[in-house]
């Protein structure tokens, strides 16, 4: 069977509890937008350019197999090409991750899937014929149905929106989502989301998910390897810099999953297939694998958007005082109180 966007698939994954949970903590990362702050677009510039540090070193860890760190992904992020002490290896794994990340913005910028095979080829991930022509063909009914779905309503019509998105990076077109209260997310750090931005955005993350579960399948369908080996995770690669374009596209913001998870999902896909659960259990093991991820990638991004550091040095002056007040009476304790002496406030 090829490569097919069913809504009632998108219908089962959507009901999932977390991945409404998941979009609940979306909702409130995208009704910051649009930002005015100049703090908060600094703080959300920071966090594209961690997601990509973030992102390259999952990459690497997984085509090597090798323990590459942050401080490694760091540096060559910021333009080394060589780190004394460490294996070049992991540098040219990290090298080819960033010009594979790189090469996937040009789906955000120009909306051409075959971006997908460039940024495969700058990450040294070869796909035989039958893998590029089961792509191809998915590719070309993602680009239909998410076209029909922009056409029908508009992205940001079905999130309440009235602009473009970009969650995830630098590049942000401006959300105009605000809560149902009607104020400005900058107004409040606990903005309210109306029923329907969640609605909204319950939706479209599940199509997204639909829509990586079924590349996924296609690869699995036509590589001669098996769904949970290494040279599997690897091919699929590709996929994952993809679909977090795709979902920007869509008004999803972006994820980033580590090595672990990122094998604990092609596992539960395999063990899915293995157990005969066929597509449905496949999607759902990739629903119940993303979606908590989700959670923490969209709180983690709230948090960091909304970060004020003047704030944050005053409440951990608050709890060094509270500390130290506490570490004073018990070091007392023992003290029994003498009715006679004034009272003295630690």
């Amino acid at each position: 069977m090829g490569f097919a966007i069913d809504d009632d698939a998108v219908a089962r994954v959507a009901a999932l509890p977390g991945v409404r949970a998941a979009a609940e903590a979306g909702a409130q990362l995208i009704a910051l937008w649009p930002l005015t702050d100049a703090k908060q677009m600094d703080n959300d510039a920071k966090y594209a350019e961690n997601l990509q540090v973030r992102l390259t070193r999952t990459i690497a860890r997984v085509t090597t197999g090798d323990d590459v760190t942050v401080p490694d992904a760091e540096f060559v992020y910021e333009g080394a090409d060589e780190i004394p002490g460490r294996p070049q290896e992991i540098v040219d794994a990290l090298l080819a991750a960033n010009d594979a990340y790189d090469t996937m913005v040009g789906y955000r910028d120009d909306r051409d899937p075959n971006v997908l095979f460039d940024a495969a080829d700058a990450m040294g991930v070869v796909w035989p014929s039958a893998t590029v022509d089961a792509l191809r063909a998915a590719l070309s009914e993602v680009e239909r149905v998410v076209a029909e779905d922009e056409g029908a309503a508009g992205v940001a019509d079905a999130a309440g929106d009235a602009g473009a998105v970009n969650v995830a990076g630098a590049n942000t077109a401006g959300i105009a989502a605000v809560g149902s209260a009607g104020e400005s997310a900058t107004e409040s750090s606990d903005v309210a989301v109306s029923p329907e931005l969640v609605d909204g955005l319950t939706h479209r993350f599940a199509q997204a998910l639909v829509i990586c579960d079924g590349l996924f399948a296609a690869i699995d369908g036509t590589l001669a390897a098996e769904p949970g080996s290494r040279e599997a995770a690897v091919a699929k690669l590709p996929v994952i810099l993809f679909v977090n374009e795709l979902r920007e596209q869509m008004a999803v913001p972006r994820l980033c999953l580590s090595d672990a998870q990122y094998q604990a999902l092609l596992d539960a896909r395999a063990a899915a297939a293995a157990g005969g659960a066929g597509d449905a259990g496949t999607l759902t093991a990739t629903a119940d694998a993303i979606a908590p991820i989700a959670v923490n990638e969209w709180k983690r991004h709230y948090d960091d958007v909304t970060w004020d550091p003047d704030e944050a040095k005053r409440r951990a002056k608050e709890e060094d005082e509270r500390k130290n007040k506490e570490a004073l009476a018990a070091k007392f304790a023992h003290i029994k109180d003498d009715p006679s002496k004034p009272e003295v406030e630690l």
